[in-house]
C-alpha cells in the first residue's frame, strides 16, 4: 500500500545516480522518499547510493539535471505547476541536445487568477513545444509501472520524457499495487544503452564542445536534425510496454481501447479520469450499451497511427476529454490532436472507418474539481445527440458562455459489494495520518483491494479534513470522492452544527461521532436535519467521547487511534485480535522514533476505544429545536460573502456558477471576520488577578483571536454579567483593561500560554505551573458566553485614543486594532503575528508583497 509519488520515487531512486530536487506540491513527497532511501543508504540497480541534492529553486533543480547529465549520470528531477515552468528553458536544451532523462511530474493547476495547489494538466501542457516526450500514467500502480517504462524508453531513443499523473488523485491516493523488484527493474534497463549514455557526457579524454551558437544560415537545419529520433519514440516506448508485460503482466499500449468492440459513442482522455471513465464504461456496456473508452499514455510525440487504430470501426461520435484550459485557442489540445489525427488517416484512407465521425472536446477536473461517474454519463449523453454540443465544460455551472453539460442524479457505478466510508477530522488531530494506517492495514493483511485519498483545504491544520475509504475483492476504478458511503465518522462535534455529513451516507450505514455528550444527552445536541438523516436512513449510531480519553492518557487532542480502532470495531473487517495487534504495529511504525512512552500512549488508546464505545438508539421522530448554522455569520456580510463564500465554507463550493465568480480574482478583504470556525477544542482563560498586562499573548496569537483594550471603565458597567475588567496598569487616567478571546476564532494553539511571563503563586508565595493565561477545556455554556463577550469588546469598547498610546513598545501597539485578523494560518503559526504586528505599526499606509504557499 502506497501513494503514487512513493510509488514512482521507488523506481526513479532505482534508476538513477543524481537527483536534483527542490519542493513543490504535490511533488514534494518524491524527493522526499528519494532522500530518505538514500540517507539510509538504499542503492540502485547497480549498487550506488544516488546522490540527491536539493537547491534552492526549480531553476537551480533542472540546471543540475542539465550539469549532471552533460557528464553523462543518469539523473532526474521530480516537479509541478510553476516549478515545471521554470524548468523550460533547461528542458529545450536538454531535449536539443537529445539527452536521455525522465522528470516525474505530479500534474498541477497553474496560479491564473488565483492559485490552486490542486491537480489538472496545465503545466504539462505547457510543455508541449519543448521537445520531451510525455507519458501519462491514470492510477498509482501506473504511476510506478510508467515510471520504470519511461526511463527504459528515453535511454533507447535519446529523446527525454516528463512521465505525468494526476496531483494529489494520483500522487497522493494510497492504494494496494504489486512492487517491481530489482531483477524486473535490471531486465528493463539495457546495460548498452547506459554505457552509451555514460559515452556522451563530456569528458577530459574525449573532448568535444556542446552549447555553440548557431547564426540564420544553419540554425534552422540543425534544429530538423532530431526528427528521425521522434519518429521512432512510439515504436520504442510500444516495444518497452511489451517488454514490461512479459516480465510482469500488466499490459499497456500507447492508445489502449476499452469497451464494447463494437460501440458507437467513444470518449477520448488521459489521467486519472481515465479510470473513471472504465467503470462507467463497464457499468453501461453491462446495460447494453455501446460505448467504449481510449486511453491515451504517450501524448508526445503523438502517434496518429496508433490512435487511428484504437477506434472500432462502428465509432459514430468521439468526445475528446482535456484536463486544461487554452483561453482563445480553436480548441484544447489533446482535442485538437485528435481531430487532426483522424482527419488525416481518413484523407490517406487509414482510418478504421470511412465516415467523419462527430468529434467534440470537452473540459473537466480543473484543479482536482472531482471527475466523477454522473459527468461521465452525461457526456456519453451529449454524444447520443443529433448535434452534441463542442467545446462543452461539464462538472459545473457555467451560467456565463453556457458551455456547460446538465447533470443527472448521483449513480454508484463501481461493485455494490466495495465498502466505502468517510471520516471528517480536523487537521492536525491525527485523523489523516490514522486512516492512512488504516486502509494500509486493510489492504495489507486482507484479500481487499484498497484506496485512501485525504481531502484538505488549504487552511490545513485548522480545517477541515475528509478522508475517503474504499476496500473490496474487485479492482478499484474509483479516482473520485466517496458520495456513497457505508460508513461516516465525525471526529469534531462543531462539524456537526454546521455540515450535512449525513448526506452521502447510504440506508442502513453507520455514524460515529466524537463529543463530550453521553449516548443518552446526544440526541438533543443533534442538529433536525440531522436527526432527519439518521431516521430516514434507518442509520446505526455510535458515541465516544475520545477527547476525554485522549486528555486522560496524555495525547492531548490526538484522538486518531481511538477513532480509528473503533471504525474497525465496528466494521468488522477484521477480527478484534488481528486488528488490534496490527493497529498496534502501525502505531510502533508511526511513533516509535518518538520514544517508547509515547508508543504506550498509543497504545493504551487502542485498548480503551471498544469499551468506551457507545451505541444510540435512534428515536422514531426528530425532536431537535436548533437546524444546521450557516458557515459564516451573514448578518451585514457584503453580498459575495452571502452568495459566494458562505456556500464554500459550508461545502457548498461545487454548486457556485461560474457568473457568480468573481472576474479576476479579485475579492474584497477583511472577509475573515465573517467566517466563525469554532475548531477549537481548548480555549485561554485569562486570570485578572496574576496579569501584568505586558500585552505578549495579544502579540503571538496567530489568529488576532485574543486582544486587549484599555477604555472607560465606565463602559464596563454595560457589559455582559461574565464579561472580566479591572484597572489598567502604567497609565495616568483612570482606564479599564480587558483581555479578551474570541471564542469561535481562537484555534487554541496555546502560544499565548506558552509566551506568557506571569506566573500564579501559591499562598506561600511559591511559583505555580499555572499561569495569567490558560487553556481550558471549552463547552457549550463557555463559547456563548465568550462569544456575548467578545461582540460586546469588539462593537461596543472603541479602541483607544492614539495619544493614550506608546507604540514603541509591545504593550502599547497590541492596543491597535489589528488589519489582517483570522487568517487560515495553521494553529501556531509563527508568521502571522509578525505581519499582524506591522499592520498595527503602520496602519493601512501599507503594502504588503507575498510569495504563494500557504497564505
Amino acid at each position: 500500500m502506497m501513494d503514487g509519488n512513493e510509488a514512482t520515487a521507488l523506481v526513479a531512486h532505482k534508476t538513477n545516480e543524481v537527483i536534483a530536487i527542490y519542493p513543490i506540491t504535490p511533488s514534494s513527497n518524491m524527493g522526499e522518499h528519494a532522500d530518505a532511501y538514500s540517507a539510509a543508504g538504499q542503492t540502485n540497480v547497480w549498487g550506488t547510493v544516488p546522490t540527491v541534492c536539493e537547491m534552492q529553486s526549480e531553476g537551480g533543480a533542472s540546471g543540475a539535471v542539465h550539469g549532471a547529465l552533460t557528464t553523462g549520470a543518469l539523473t532526474t528531477t521530480f516537479t509541478a505547476s510553476q516549478g515545471l515552468l521554470l524548468m523550460i528553458p533547461n528542458m529545450f536544451k536538454i531535449a536539443g541536445e537529445l539527452t536521455a532523462t525522465v522528470f516525474h511530474v505530479s500534474a498541477r493547476s497553474i496560479a491564473c487568477q488565483a492559485l490552486s495547489i490542486f491537480g489538472d494538466h496545465s503545466d504539462v501542457m505547457a510543455t508541449r513545444q519543448t521537445g520531451f516526450a510525455l507519458l501519462a500514467s491514470n492510477s498509482v500502480q501506473e504511476a510506478h509501472d510508467m515510471a520504470l517504462i519511461a526511463q527504459a524508453a528515453t535511454l533507447e531513443s535519446r529523446v527525454p520524457f516528463i512521465h505525468f499523473f494526476d496531483g494529489f488523485r494520483t500522487s497522493h491516493e494510497v492504494n494496494k499495487i504489486e512492487i517491481l523488484s530489482d531483477e524486473t527493474i535490471r531486465e528493463m534497463i539495457d546495460d548498452n544503452l547506459v554505457f552509451e549514455h555514460r559515452a556522451r557526457g563530456l569528458n577530459p579524454d574525449r573532448p568535444s564542445m556542446r552549447g555553440t551558437a548557431q547564426n540564420p544560415d544553419v540554425y534552422f537545419q540543425g534544429r530538423e536534425t532530431v526528427n528521425p529520433f521522434y519518429e521512432k519514440t512510439p515504436a520504442i516506448v510500444l516495444k518497452a510496454m511489451k517488454k514490461f508485460a512479459k516480465l510482469t503482466g500488466r499490459e499497456y499500449s500507447l492508445f489502449e481501447y476499452v469497451g464494447d468492440p463494437k460501440a458507437e459513442r467513444i470518449i477520448v482522455a488521459m489521467g486519472s479520469g481515465a479510470e473513471t471513465i472504465h467503470e462507467v464504461v463497464e457499468y453501461l456496456n453491462a446495460k447494453g450499451e455501446k460505448v467504449g473508452l481510449v486511453k491515451a499514455r504517450l501524448y508526445r510525440p503523438f502517434s496518429a497511427e496508433h490512435l487511428v487504430k484504437a477506434f472500432p470501426k462502428t465509432t459514430k461520435s468521439i468526445a475528446v476529454l482535456d484536463r486544461t484550459k487554452e483561453p482563445g485557442c480553436a480548441g484544447e489540445p489533446l482535442y485538437i490532436d485528435v481531430r487532426n489525427s483522424i482527419g488525416e488517416a481518413l484523407e490517406n484512407k487509414a482510418a478504421p472507418f470511412t465516415h467523419w465521425p462527430k468529434i467534440v472536446g470537452g473540459r473537466y477536473g480543473l484543479g482536482s474539481k472531482d471527475f466523477t461517474p454522473n459527468q461521465v454519463l452525461a457526456v456519453f449523453e451529449n454524444l447520443n445527440q443529433d448535434k452534441p454540443k463542442n467545446h462543452f465544460t461539464v462538472g459545473i455551472v457555467d451560467d456565463v458562455s453556457k458551455t456547460h453539460l446538465e447533470l443527472g442524479e448521483s449513480v454508484e457505478t463501481g461493485d455494490p459489494k466495495t465498502f466505502s466510508a468517510m471520516f471528517y477530522g480536523l487537521g492536525s488531530d491525527g485523523t489523516v495520518g490514522a486512516n492512512k494506517d488504516a486502509i494500509k492495514v486493510i489492504g495489507d493483511h486482507t484479500k481487499n483491494n484498497a484506496q485512501g485519498y485525504f481531502v484538505y483545504d488549504s487552511k490545513k491544520s485548522g480545517s477541515m479534513t475528509i478522508s475517503h475509504l474504499r476496500f473490496g475483492e474487485k479492482q478499484l476504478r474509483c479516482p473520485y470522492l466517496v458520495s456513497h458511503a457505508n460508513f461516516v465518522a465525525c471526529h469534531n462535534f462543531s462539524f456537526v452544527e454546521k455540515y450535512d455529513m449525513l448526506k452521502n451516507l447510504k440506508t442502513g450505514g453507520t455514524f460515529l461521532l466524537e463529543t463530550e455528550y453521553s449516548k443518552d444527552e446526544i440526541w438533543d445536541k443533534l442538529p433536525l436535519e440531522t436527526q432527519q438523516r439518521l431516521i430516514d436512513k434507518k442509520a446505526k449510531f455510535y458515541v465516544i467521547n475520545a477527547i476525554k480519553l485522549a486528555e486522560s492518557v496524555g495525547l492531548g487532542n490526538r484522538i486518531n487511534l481511538f477513532m480509528q480502532t473503533c471504525f474497525f470495531e465496528i466494521s468488522k473487517i477484521l477480527p478484534r485480535d488481528e486488528y488490534m495487534k496490527y493497529l498496534k504495529e502501525a502505531a510502533k511504525k508511526t511513533y516509535g522514533r518518538k520514544g517508547e512512552e509515547i508508543v504506550k500512549m498509543n497504545w493504551k488508546a487502542i485498548d480503551m476505544a471498544v469499551e468506551n464505545l457507545f451505541e444510540v438508539k435512534v428515536p422514531a421522530k426528530a425532536t431537535a429545536k436548533t437546524k444546521l448554522k450557516a458557515a459564516m455569520v451573514l448578518k451585514s456580510a457584503p453580498k459575495l460573502v452571502k452568495d459566494v463564500l458562505e456556500p464554500i465554507l459550508a461545502g457548498k463550493g461545487d454548486d457556485i456558477t461560474v457568473g457568480q465568480m468573481p472576474l479576476d480574482g479579485t475579492y474584497p478583504t477583511g472577509t475573515s471576520q465573517y467566517e466563525k470556525r469554532n475548531v477549537g477544542i481548548y480555549m485561554p482563560a485569562w486570570d485578572i488577578e496574576t496579569c501584568i498586562q505586558c500585552g505578549m499573548c495579544a502579540l503571538v496569537c496567530p489568529h488576532a483571536a485574543i486582544r486587549t483594550k484599555v477604555y472607560d471603565p465606565k463602559l464596563a458597567t454595560k457589559a455582559p454579567k461574565t464579561f472580566k475588567t479591572c484597572k489598567a496598569k502604567g497609565f495616568k487616567e483612570d482606564l479599564g483593561f480587558t483581555v479578551q478571546v474570541a471564542p469561535e476564532d481562537c484555534t487554541g494553539c496555546g502560544a499565548c500560554v506558552s509566551i506568557c511571563p506571569a506566573f500564579q503563586k501559591d499562598a506561600s508565595g511559591k511559583k505555580l505551573e499555572t499561569k495569567a493565561i490558560n487553556l481550558v477545556h471549552k463547552d457549550e455554556t463557555m463559547r456563548v458566553n465568550e462569544a456575548e463577550n467578545w461582540d460586546f469588546f469588539l462593537n461596543k469598547i472603541p479602541d483607544p485614543d492614539r495619544a493614550l498610546i506608546n507604540l514603541n513598545t509591545i504593550k502599547g501597539t497590541q492596543y491597535v486594532k489589528p488589519l489582517i485578523e483570522f487568517s487560515g494560518a495553521c494553529a501556531g503559526c509563527g508568521e502571522t503575528a509578525y505581519i499582524k504586528l506591522v499592520t498595527q505599526i503602520c496602519g493601512d499606509r501599507l503594502m504588503i508583497a507575498n510569495a504563494t504557499g500557504c497564505s
